[in-house]
């Protein structure tokens, strides 16, 4: 009985044995495992729970002209913040920074919710702190635990060009603009991000890389020191150098004051834009620290669409300029010889019904020549005859109307080209004759163009069909192919007969014509029927001199005659980029 006693305890004893072994081998097992497989990542843990990082915004990159002038620059302004794990009883704290800085506590309340993300993020409660509410902010530090101020970088507009339309303007980050921008490791709520224009076209270019500030804290979560030996300096943004001629743009920007429409000057060789105006204009500064609600209101509710970037997303009937559409494929194919004429009287029978020339009068005895110079409708009524509509609408696709120019902004329109298809879907089969050709032969009836593709066409008539495509980032050259080229006959004729337009006594576009000698001016006119008032006033054309092209588009909506408002301004163009450009080599007379 006793030995079996004995060996019983024996038995319980190795057993006691065994589960110490077994127990001791699991703690050695999850000690190795804690020190040495997952040393990195408990370090890190614990290295979070005393350390607080707190990210510094980097500054975006200047946005320059091509003289190295600045557009857009940045300026410092402090920003007030929170964290939110530290910042406790944060309703007496709102209170109290109230009444050290008299910003209002439902403006505090209502940031912190809105860029509250986590316990950890800091918050942006308010900014453009200046130094007297710095200082008062300091002095009750210990009681306002778990704030923070830092440098917050923003834009500034120093030049003397307003530009909005293609410089565009940033804004804060807000929660719906977090969720389309995706990558939430680059953007925080608060953060400055390109909205519109350049700003946006090139954001990836122009933002930096953020640095960092890492604070100590304690066990209870309260920051005891900032750790500065571990700052990570933010790194700015690339600059970016434009295309634009700061003192042409500026001198378009006042032409345009008090008017509706737009201004496009470019390299016709480069696709170099040089000025850019849509009117009416915004100042940029408005936007610079943030706009007020009722400013914002004041400018959607506009009724001169300030917002609106006529250039690329303005939609107009071009007028008489695209009497040169129909030019090329006559031309091209010997339907209508340059030396054929017809007789105006100032009407045209076609069917049952009556079409008219602009001059009551009429033009008389027209040839190509005179046709485009003095821009006379009977004899384009009779042109476009020799053509079929798919053969106009190709001709309008190949010089790249109905699609987008692709220039560098972020959005554009492509207007409208009728086509037999889109003919017949709209009216029917049946419901359109080609009569409607009369009215496309002048620009008008269902066709629709904006200011930026008739730039594009400018330039590559003036250049023969040999030209980039337009942009605004200096030395960013992309060849623009024109699918179906011309001859250079054709080339040459329409070039004299736009040469006629201006430099003929009788020429509508005579008033581009800044008499410089040396310089020759190349124009069409255009007066565009507008349902809504007035006719829009289009002056097209370019100038030359010696191996420099350069191209012009102006549109005074409701202008009137583009031969009247439109074409001075064009001349004025002309006038200060090649006087400034080669002062001492011009001198004014007849050419």
């Amino acid at each position: 009985m006793l030995k079996a006693e004995n060996i019983i305890h024996q038995g319980q004893i190795k057993v006691v044995r065994g589960i110490i072994a077994v127990t001791f081998i699991i703690l050695i097992t999850r000690y190795f495992f804690i020190q040495i497989v997952k040393h990195e990542a408990y370090y890190e843990k614990a290295e979070g729970n005393r350390i607080q990082a707190v990210s510094l915004p980097a500054p975006r990159g200047l946005i320059l002209d091509r003289e190295n002038n600045i557009l857009v620059d940045n300026y410092p302004t402090f920003v007030l913040s929170a964290i939110p794990r530290e910042f406790e009883n944060k309703q007496d704290k709102f209170k109290l920074i109230n009444k050290l800085t008299q910003i209002p506590s439902v403006v505090l309340e209502k940031n912190y919710e809105q860029y509250y993300r986590n316990q950890f993020v800091t918050v942006r409660l308010a900014k453009n702190i200046d130094f007297e509410q710095l200082s008062l902010l300091e002095e009750n530090k210990t009681s306002l635990t778990g704030i923070h101020y830092n440098k917050l970088p923003e834009r500034s507009y120093p030049s003397q060009i307003k530009g909005f339309h293609f410089l565009g303007y940033v804004r804060e980050v807000d929660r719906l603009k977090l969720k389309e921008l995706g990558d939430q490791n680059i953007y925080n709520l608060g953060d400055l991000t390109g909205w519109d224009g350049i700003e946006k076209y090139y954001e990836k270019h122009l933002t930096g890389d953020k640095g960092m500030d890492f604070f100590e804290v304690n066990v209870r979560g309260k920051i005891v020191g900032q750790l500065e030996d571990r700052t990570v300096q933010p790194i700015p943004g690339n600059d970016i150098k434009l295309t634009i001629h700061s003192e042409l743009q500026f001198a378009m920007e006042n032409s345009m004051e008090g008017k509706t429409g737009s201004v496009l000057v470019s390299n016709a060789k480069t696709g170099e834009i040089l000025a850019y105006v849509s009117s009416p204009e915004i100042l940029p500064d408005l936007f610079a620290g943030g706009i007020s609600h009722d400013e914002w209101n004041s400018i959607i509710h506009d009724s001169g669409k300030p917002f609106l970037d006529r250039n690329t997303s303005g939609q107009y009937p071009p007028g008489s300029i695209f009497k040169l559409i129909t030019l090329f494929p006559i031309i091209e194919e010997n339907k209508v010889l340059s030396n054929w004429e017809t007789f105006c009287n100032g009407s045209y029978s076609f069917g049952d019904r009556i079409f008219n020339c602009w001059k009551e009068g009429g033009h008389g005895t027209v040839n190509m020549e005179k046709a485009v110079a003095q821009s006379c409708n009977i004899y384009f009524y009779q042109a476009i005859q020799s053509i079929p509509l798919e053969k106009w609408a190709s001709t309008c696709r190949n010089f790249g109307f109905g699609k987008v120019t692709r220039i560098d902004l972020p959005e554009e329109k492509s207007g409208l080209i009728p086509d037999r298809d889109y003919m017949n879907k709209r009216h029917g089969k049946w419901g359109w004759s080609k009569g409607a050709m009369l009215n496309l032969a002048l620009g008008q009836g269902e066709i629709l163009v904006t200011p930026l593709q008739l730039l594009q066409f400018a330039n590559l008539v003036a250049t023969h069909g040999y030209t980039n495509r337009l942009h605004f980032r200096l030395g960013e050259k992309k060849k623009l192919d024109i699918p179906d080229n011309y001859s250079e006959n054709t080339w040459r004729l329409v070039e004299r007969f736009l040469l006629a337009a201006v430099a003929q006594a009788g020429g509508t576009g005579k008033l581009a014509n800044p008499h410089i000698k040396g310089l020759k001016v190349y124009g069409k006119t255009g007066t565009a029927q507008n349902p809504h008032g007035e006719p829009h006033a289009w002056f097209f054309g370019f100038s030359k001199y010696m191996e420099e092209v350069i191209s012009i588009v102006v549109l005074i909506e409701n202008g009137g005659h583009g031969s009247e408002v439109s074409a001075p301004i064009a001349r004025l163009a002309f006038e200060i980029y090649f006087s400034q450009k080669n002062n001492d080599q011009f001198t004014y007379g007849n050419n």
